[in-house]
């Protein structure tokens, strides 16, 4: 899933250098950088490497001690260089954590003191191994999900290699996991930018959106990810909750009936399509709708609840007609409510919308004993 960036090898400008006995110390640690190069060069096991980076280390902590070179920028380029490859080799964590320390140190001592930028190769090449160990620590950190510790790094090597979009969408979802959403919506934007596909990505732009009460954008990051995704289950799910919750009945209806065309087997949309229609008072179609929804998931609660509620709704109307036939229209309408909510219950028996519904109805059929049964469960509930 992560890339991990390659090692950077840099091209020595050997200056002049007069080999007085203290500076032997710093030739020493510069002949180590030099053979560390062409171990990695020849690929030498990390032993080895390991053994030339601590001859180097020992160089540089005698150099680091003398007053006339402890000020040297070389020293804290060449040790930087040193520890933060040793950081990424060495298998033991303790070891490769001290040493990631010390370059780190390392290099913020020797961008101070390079004032001509005469070591810009190594500090350049320290640099780049430090950001391949704070994707390691990063990656780790994300995997365990320790997403504090993983946004530390993962923001840091992030801002370089900028281009990364796994990297970018991590750093992102890891800001999102600490609710820190302005930089979780700051990443996402960027790995939006890059034109990512992926429909999670503009999903958890509308999520952050929408808890920032912000709908317009929330709206506009489901659509773009939806003409990237048409038909896309979870954006096309968000986006019809958004298009309620904002009370766009009218175009949630349309993309439903669009969404309906491709997805005829959802049990969901045919649920919200009846919805909708119930909220137009078209009881008739609503009830098609939950049916067909009950015709993929028979223990569907809230298609048979609402259903119950078309019925009754239904029934209502027809007592209001002029038609000697009301009184069997009306009491068929009202059995099947009956039979749906009862069904409702069997599924769901502590909800306390339908209790109360079967209530109504068994009060209309004068049933009693039934009433007085169903509002003691009521009442222990």
């Amino acid at each position: 899933m992560y890339c991990r960036l390659k090692y950077l090898l840099v091209a020595l400008t050997i200056a002049s250098f007069n080999a007085s006995a203290q500076k032997s110390q710093v030739l020493i640690a510069r002949n180590a950088v030099g053979k560390l190069q062409a171990s990695i060069a020849n690929k030498e096991n990390d032993k080895k490497q390991l053994t030339i980076i601590t001859d180097g280390l020992k160089a540089t902590e005698s150099a680091e001690k003398d007053n006339r070179t402890k000020n040297w920028a070389e020293v804290w380029a060449i040790k930087s260089y040193l520890t933060s490859f040793a950081s990424l080799i060495d298998t033991d964590p303790t070891n490769s954590e001290r040493y990631f320390n010390l370059s780190v140190s390392a290099y913020n001592q020797a961008k101070s003191l390079d004032k001509y930028e005469d070591n810009s190769g190594l500090i350049k090449a320290s640099h780049h191994n430090i950001l391949i160990k704070k994707q390691d620590r990063g990656n780790l950190a994300f995997f365990n999900n320790n997403f504090n510790d993983a946004f530390e790094d993962l923001k840091d090597v992030s801002s370089h290699f900028d281009k990364d979009t796994t990297l970018i969408l991590n750093t992102a979802i890891c800001a999102l996991n600490i609710q820190n959403y302005d930089e979780a919506l700051k990443y996402f934007k960027k790995a939006k930018e890059l034109k990512i596909k992926n429909p999670a990505l503009y999903q958890r732009m509308a999520q952050i959106y929408s808890a920032k009460f912000d709908n317009e954008n929330a709206i506009k990051a489901l659509e773009d990810g939806l003409v990237l995704n048409p038909f896309n289950k979870p954006l096309t799910n968000d986006y019809i909750n958004i298009l309620l919750d904002i009370e766009n009945y009218s175009k949630a209806l349309s993309l439903i009936e669009n969404n309906l065309k491709v997805e005829k087997g959802s049990k969901l949309l045919y649920f919200l399509y009846g919805y909708l229609q119930q909220i137009n008072q078209n009881d008739a179609t609503a009830t098609i709708a939950y049916n067909k929804a009950l015709s993929i998931d028979q223990n569907y609660f809230d298609a048979l609840y609402q259903l119950s509620l078309a019925y009754i709704n239904t029934a209502n109307e027809i007592l209001k007609k002029n038609d000697d036939n009301k009184t069997a229209q009306y009491n068929a309408l009202i059995n099947r409510a009956q039979f749906a909510l009862i069904r409702a219950n069997e599924i769901n028996p502590n909800d306390r919308s339908s209790l109360q519904l079967l209530i109504e109805i068994y009060t209309r059929k004068n049933a009693p004993a039934k009433v007085q049964e169903l509002k003691r469960r009521l009442q222990e509930l």
